[in-house]
């Protein structure tokens, strides 16, 4: 009778603690969480290995997801209690908010994305500080990365590749002609939205294009994506986003990225002074015109690669109507090489009959 006792009694501490229902992110379930958890604090979802995180109400901004975290901040997913949508919340980190540097680049962000408007380039809806915690608010792409897709499939297909080529050297010409450079161009800043169309992220690196960049003590930029006129502290201009853009192609249409090393020293070395090794000879099914773009894209001397983002954006393009021409003629050939079916033997029609004598 006292076990009993003991027993019942947990139970009702259990039912009786406050419980909050959240809906994940991940799966789609809606799981109870504890309620007693702090806001923005997580737990893991009794559906999946997702992690479920107790919301926040930041104005009338409600967080409720994590999306992503890096050294700048950590973005959520939010919704905007007043206008009734889903947005994107980037809350920067708060041990820089001392940072004299990092403060300005959180801002120095803010600024280059307001100046943006491009169908492929995050929209920026509000920038504000609450309780001393500075915070974005941008358009939500909530359909993954494009390194996402490379980690689920290795490669991804040659005619999707050309789409986000194109398009995002489209966002980068933009950016160029308001004297911006992204500076880090890689499979993880190209999100997509829920209708597939690839978003450029993250312009926290961003510069001005002609206030030149100083090399003395740090260079910016992803290893295995990062042009070689920067690894030699020369000038950097948009042809160093183009190699970046063109290597990121390079990743998803092979599922390696350009030069690979055990140390990132050696991969630094190697955008110095290895040869590139042309996307079709690595998979042999990407075709002649697209592997050229891209190796053209990645030369080592700037003054090689393509010239402007227009140039750029027709050689994509080009090998883009070449592969559809290819896929359809190929198409035709199978279907025309496919035996054609036995001829159905002819019968009377219905209602017909045959007239005695």
């Amino acid at each position: 009778m006292i076990a009993f006792s003991a027993v019942s009694s947990e139970v009702e501490e259990t039912q009786s603690k406050p419980l909050k229902l959240v809906n994940c992110f991940k799966c789609g379930a809606n799981i109870f969480i504890p309620g007693e958890l702090q806001p923005l604090e997580t737990t893991g979802c009794t559906k999946c290995d997702a992690e479920l995180m107790m919301p926040m109400m930041l104005e009338h901004f409600e967080l409720k997801a994590k999306i992503a975290a890096g050294g700048m901040g950590t973005v959520y997913k939010a919704s905007d209690t007043v206008l009734e949508r889903d947005v994107a919340i980037k809350l920067m980190q708060p041990e820089l908010a001392d940072d004299e540097e990092g403060l300005e680049s959180f801002y120095a962000e803010a600024r280059a994305v307001a100046q943006l408007n491009h169908t492929n380039i995050i929209n920026l809806y509000q920038f504000g500080t609450y309780n001393e915690q500075l915070y974005l608010v941008m358009e939500l792409a909530s359909a993954g990365s494009l390194d996402r897709l490379i980690d689920e499939h290795r490669t991804v297909s040659e005619l999707l590749v050309l789409d986000v080529g194109i398009k995002i050297a489209s966002a980068l010409d933009t950016a160029l002609k308001h004297d911006l450079l992204h500076r880090d161009i890689k499979p993880g800043n190209i999100l997509f939205n829920a209708d597939g169309e690839p978003k450029l992220v993250d312009f926290g690196l961003a510069c001005k294009s002609e206030a030149g960049v100083d090399y003395s003590e740090q260079i910016w930029g992803t290893p295995y994506y990062i042009a070689p006129e920067k690894l030699r502290r020369e000038p950097e201009t948009f042809l160093a986003d183009m190699y970046s853009l063109a290597g990121t192609l390079y990743h998803s249409l092979t599922g390696h990225t350009p030069f690979e090393a055990p140390q990132i020293d050696d991969v630094v070395l190697a955008h110095l002074n290895t040869p590139l090794t042309p996307p079709n000879r690595v998979v042999s099914s990407i075709s002649e015109s697209t592997s050229e773009v891209i190796t053209r894209a990645m030369d080592k001397a700037p003054q090689n690669r393509y010239q402007s983002y227009d140039e750029f954006i027709m050689a994509l393009t080009a090998a883009r109507s070449q592969l559809l021409r290819s896929q359809i003629t190929q198409a035709t050939t199978a279907r025309r090489a496919r035996p054609a079916p036995p001829p159905e033997e002819a019968s009377p029609k219905k209602g017909w009959f045959r007239r005695k004598g």
